[in-house]
């Protein structure tokens, strides 16, 4: 079993045109920029599962996430006023109520600082950044959401080359000669995940520059050939290599489209283009049309895979998941009021999944353009 039924449902028959995409875009921003409060904040989705009264600032479900996609999108909305009221909130309590703060990328305050510096905002304070990035370079998570993988992006966008470069060696020291894996450590559990969101292939990524390609494609090779499920010409991966069936997945955090998407020209290219049938054959998510774990997410792989083979059908298998993606979030709006504020889980994400297929661009964000 590659993939749950259940979790999936079929691809929309609507076609795609690129002046229906724009107006899809253009929708979902103007409902973002409606929705945000004069301190810049959005109220939750029930199924982001936030308790009543919380606020998050982070780039993954708060505020500075949601205006660095606008600022992303060209829209005229306040986004360094938003950052700077984010970082202020988040400094007085931050996103999971973390004490002390986390210095991650994605769920702490170097990824609003990396916003701040983006957008321009007043609060934008690059000797800070610089001083979180070295905090979390020994971070015993060893993946992207909390540790330096995550931080090592920043240095990068930001041209801080020494503080990448101790953090990549430092990475680069923990890369487990026998297994080809890294072992992390986080809420209470230890493991070694395989995708994106929280292990080896943003690893990976993150050492991109430091280790020559030939050698990183030799060692993911030996490891995702070793750990590939097949079924009838179909590829996918377990989040770990412990996994039983029941917990696979066909997520960008976890599961093929996350691993094409991120080190899919390391991969051989018929795993690659195998998983790419195992995605457009799963079908979009039920889960949602956003980027962590939804419909939009899972499309920037036939992306990655169209600029790598140029092969139109990829582009257009991400197209038809673009519309796909809008009925969704047109009729989970419907069902709860209002739209899903998030850069990861929600709408936003989504407009940029669009703009990407405009363009034709695979770069995923905030791993491949922050």
């Amino acid at each position: 079993m590659l993939w749950r039924e259940s979790e999936h449902e079929p691809t929309t028959d609507r076609f795609w045109t690129a002046g229906w995409a724009r107006e899809a875009l253009e929708e979902i921003v103007a409902d973002a920029e409606a929705a945000a409060s004069p301190d810049g904040e959005w109220p939750f989705h029930p199924r982001d599962e936030i308790e009543p009264g919380e606020v998050w600032s982070g780039l993954y479900l708060g505020a500075a996430g949601m205006a660095w996609g606008l600022w992303k999108l060209g829209s005229a909305f306040d986004a360094a006023g938003t950052v700077t009221n984010a970082l202020e909130r988040y400094r007085a309590n931050p996103d999971f109520r973390q004490d002390p703060h986390p210095p991650s990328l994605l769920c702490g305050e170097s990824g609003i600082l990396a916003a701040a510096e983006r957008v321009g905002s007043p609060a934008a304070d690059l000797e800070r950044l610089r001083a979180l990035i070295v905090a979390n370079r020994s971070h015993p998570t060893w993946e992207l959401l909390w540790g330096s993988p995550g931080t090592m992006l920043a240095a990068r966008a930001f041209g801080l080359e020494h503080e990448w470069r101790e953090s990549a060696k430092f990475l680069l020291t923990q890369w487990d000669q026998e297994t080809d894996l890294w072992t992390q450590y986080m809420y209470g559990t230890v493991a070694q995940y395989l995708g994106p969101g929280h292990g080896f292939a943003a690893n990976v990524h993150a050492l991109r520059g430091l280790v020559p390609d030939a050698v990183l494609r030799e060692r993911v090779v030996r490891a995702m050939e070793r750990m590939a499920l097949h079924d009838h010409g179909l590829v996918n991966w377990p989040p770990t290599p412990d996994d039983d069936p029941e917990h696979i997945r066909v997520q960008w955090c976890h599961g093929a489209p996350g691993i094409v998407i991120t080190i899919g020209d390391l991969l051989p290219w018929g795993l690659a283009l195998a998983a790419g049938q195992l995605i457009w054959q799963a079908g979009p998510l039920r889960k949602g049309p956003g980027l962590c774990h939804g419909t939009a997410g899972n499309g920037f792989a036939f992306l990655r895979l169209h600029a790598l083979t140029g092969d139109a059908l990829w582009l257009d298998r991400a197209r038809r998941f673009a519309v796909h993606a809008v009925e969704q979030v047109r009729r989970e709006r419907a069902d709860v009021g209002r739209g899903r504020y998030s850069l990861f889980t929600g709408d936003i994400g989504v407009a940029l999944y669009l703009r990407a297929c405009i363009d034709a661009d695979p770069a995923f964000p905030v791993i491949d353009n922050l």
